[in-house]
């Protein structure tokens, strides 16, 4: 199976990169499930309905979220009718929506897509991370009930990501890791046959301070105070993520690629 996942979408100049692009990247590459998280998507805060509509519509066949899901009000009804959206699994016990859900591509293969809170350097704490995926690979084996399986780990700590990525070794397709919108160059396949990557990074404008405008945070860095409100950066959005190839049979990946189109980075892909 060919897998695509792009991280986080940042403001308009992201979503353009994805629309602009990614249909044409599918057709290209002959995707067969692509992931697209969305949570910075809507003003850099969280993603309205319209605008998650605008990411499906551009080729995602899920859409993750993350700690500004519902940041957008109408996210909270939105996610009860739209079963491509998936939030984070160890949110709060009421939220509305999924942290896990199963997809089926074009040729009726199962994918688990499941989203999972880090803890580590967070503004608030979750239920623990490891347990709640665990609950969820329990109940979906790789290569058993479903042909792959990806968990997007969105926190802040790389060491936290890399422990994710070593607790579902085998047991996951893909472990990639969002939030902090700066790509990682650490693309590996794990000894049981799980793809890795600390980040994904965005799909925005990297002349910034990770998707905002330099100005204000480089204000706030320097005196200590804010004199505005964050505003998502309207450049060229290079659309950042990963590639993955898997084995049907096993689930586990064969092949891993970091994705980098567009923009200021240099470009890479499969």
């Amino acid at each position: 199976m060919k897998i695509l996942f792009l991280g986080d979408v940042m403001g308009r100049a992201g979503r353009k990169a994805v629309t602009d692009r990614l249909p044409g990247l599918r057709a290209e590459w002959k995707l067969d499930f692509v992931v697209v998280n969305g949570e910075n998507a809507s003003s850099g805060a969280g993603l309205t309905g319209e605008h998650a509509k605008g990411l499906f519509d551009a080729g995602a066949d899920c859409v993750t979220l993350g700690d500004h899901a519902f940041d957008q009000k109408d996210m909270l009804s939105f996610i009860e009718s739209e079963t491509r959206l998936v939030r984070p699994i160890n949110f709060a016990k009421g939220a509305p929506g999924r942290g896990h859900r199963v997809f089926q591509d074009a040729r009726g293969r199962k994918v688990l897509v499941a989203q999972v809170l880090g803890n580590v350097f967070m503004k608030r704490a979750f239920d623990d991370p490891f347990s709640a995926i665990d609950t969820a690979l329990r109940a979906f084996p790789l290569g058993g009930a479903v042909q792959a399986v990806i968990v997007d780990i969105h926190c802040e700590a790389t060491s936290e990501k890399m422990g994710m990525g070593h607790y579902c070794d085998g047991r996951a397709s893909l472990v990639v890791g969002t939030h902090t919108h700066v790509p990682t160059a650490d693309a590996q396949i794990l000894p049981k046959g799980t793809a890795f990557l600390s980040d994904a990074g965005m799909c925005g404008d990297y002349l910034s301070v990770i998707g905002m405008e330099k100005e204000e945070p480089m204000r706030r860095f320097i005196t200590g105070m804010a004199k505005g409100r964050f505003t998502p950066a309207m450049g060229e959005a290079t659309l950042s993520g990963v590639y993955i190839e898997t084995d049907d049979r096993t689930g586990h990946a064969t092949r891993i690629e970091m994705v980098r189109q567009g923009g200021r980075l240099a470009p890479s892909g499969p």
